[in-house]
């Protein structure tokens, strides 16, 4: 008896605390339903094409969208790779590769722009002697650069959609 009690003085403060699963409901949910409404029309550039395809995994996960998409999202990328640690033979030794995304969230039938927010992330690469080698690095920071940027879209997104009132 005691440690029933106990459980439940321990359970009342979490009952309490605000928190609530993003994803109820599974499939059927409000944040599943609204971000399986999202098309994502085609990003300029190798790094769109990555960030496309990021993106419409997440959301659409069995595969191509029904067609009947509610919202749009568009999206301007802005790709960097810059030198950053200069060696004593003036050749480059890191380097950085910045990935940030603009991108709105656009309800097809109304043309209301619904969320405007950036998201962005970030990589060093080691210039090393093989030059084939520093390129397969830049290739694979933009590839893990496209889908992190893509999940941190998608956690915005989710957030904004289980707030069905501030949707509408």
């Amino acid at each position: 008896m005691r440690r029933l009690a106990a459980l439940l003085a321990l359970a009342l403060p979490l009952a309490a605390c605000g928190l609530h699963p993003m994803y109820a409901g599974g499939a059927h949910g409000v944040v599943a339903q609204g971000l399986a409404g999202i098309e994502v029309p085609p990003i300029e550039g190798k790094a769109g094409w990555l960030l496309r395809n990021a993106l419409n995994d997440r959301l659409h996960p069995a595969g191509t969208g029904d067609g009947g998409a509610r919202y749009r999202l568009d999206v301007r990328l802005d790709d960097k790779l810059e030198g950053l640690g200069l060696l004593s033979d003036d050749t480059i030794g890191r380097e950085r590769r910045t990935l940030r995304a603009r991108y709105q969230l656009i309800d097809v039938a109304s043309g209301a722009i619904i969320v405007d927010q950036t998201a962005g992330s970030d990589a060093g690469i080691d210039v090393v002697s093989s030059e084939y080698a520093t390129i397969a690095a830049e290739q694979t920071a933009l590839e893990n650069l496209t889908r992190e940027v893509a999940d941190r879209i998608l956690v915005n997104l989710a957030l904004k959609l289980r707030q069905p009132q501030a949707v509408r």
